[in-house]
């Protein structure tokens, strides 16, 4: 499938015949990572990609955050060329990777100090933040004295606080334990109905990418490419047990059929 839109009206990020393409100059040999990638997302629109591991997920994420550039194609985001790092955007990473000498208020602060736009109002506002994430009470903490999860909201808040148009979440709670896990999937939706971001969430969780997004984004085998886009059509807002509803499972089963068959195209048999 070549062509995936979302419709005319309230587009916040396109994609245009974007490919990424590696080349290795020791071998001379070329890698096509993504291949003819053509979607629309629209504004306020919580979307997942998933697909086999190598299909190119994180590759364009890492495209869309501006810190790889299309070989060709293009990429807007509120109809303004990408062309690289822009403050339009945040990144929560796999790992919090938060500043072990600085406090919680002072890790989500941080991008608005970058940004030259920490003031008192601006601070305020991280303060909000923190609060939505369920970390009142905990803004003078070191990230040492944190959990695994609580850490990852802090993540999550320093994205937030400095107000981006979109929202882009590389496997955020992979590392986490499995009970952690699920709460941090109910709470980020609570979150993001709370903030209204648009948002882009790379996983390999099949239940994880239903459960949270309005539609999912199924990428093929490398090269990567979109090989399907399913509606999810569960109402919002949605609890966790939602995850045992025959119509869930049926998306479930729909998604690993098509990951199944792509999988097998780069040597992998889940007979085996």
């Amino acid at each position: 499938m070549a062509d995936v839109v979302a419709g005319a009206e309230n587009i916040k990020l396109s994609t245009r015949n974007l490919n990424i393409v590696y080349r290795n100059a020791r071998t001379n040999t070329e890698v096509v990572a993504l291949k003819d990638i053509n979607l629309e997302i629209k504004d306020g629109e919580f979307v997942c990609i998933v697909g086999p591991s190598g299909c190119g997920k994180t590759t364009f994420l890492n495209t869309v955050a501006g810190l790889i550039k299309p070989s060709e194609g293009e990429i807007r985001l509120d109809d303004r060329l990408i062309d690289g790092p822009g403050a339009d955007r945040s990144v929560v990473f796999q790992s919090p990777s938060l500043l072990p000498w600085r406090t919680v208020i002072a890790n989500v602060t941080y991008g608005l100090e970058l940004q030259r736009r920490l003031t008192r109002q601006t601070r305020d506002q991280a303060y909000q933040y923190i609060e939505m994430v369920g970390l009142k009470g905990f803004e003078n903490n070191y990230p040492h004295e944190l959990s695994g999860g609580m850490q990852q909201r802090v993540n999550l808040a320093r994205a937030l606080t400095v107000e981006p148009s979109l929202l882009l979440l590389d496997e955020p709670f992979s590392a986490l334990d499995a009970q952690t896990r699920e709460f941090m999937q109910a709470e980020l939706l609570r979150i993001w109905r709370t903030a209204k971001k648009t948002s882009i969430f790379i996983t390999h969780q099949i239940d994880e990418a239903i459960y949270l997004a309005d539609r999912v984004f199924v990428f093929g085998a490398r090269p990567g490419r979109v090989v399907d886009v399913v509606d999810v059509d569960i109402p919002r807002p949605r609890d966790l047990k939602i995850k045992r509803d025959p119509a869930f499972l049926r998306l479930v089963d729909h998604i690993w059929s098509l990951i199944e068959k792509e999988s097998t195209k780069q040597g992998f048999d889940s007979r085996d």
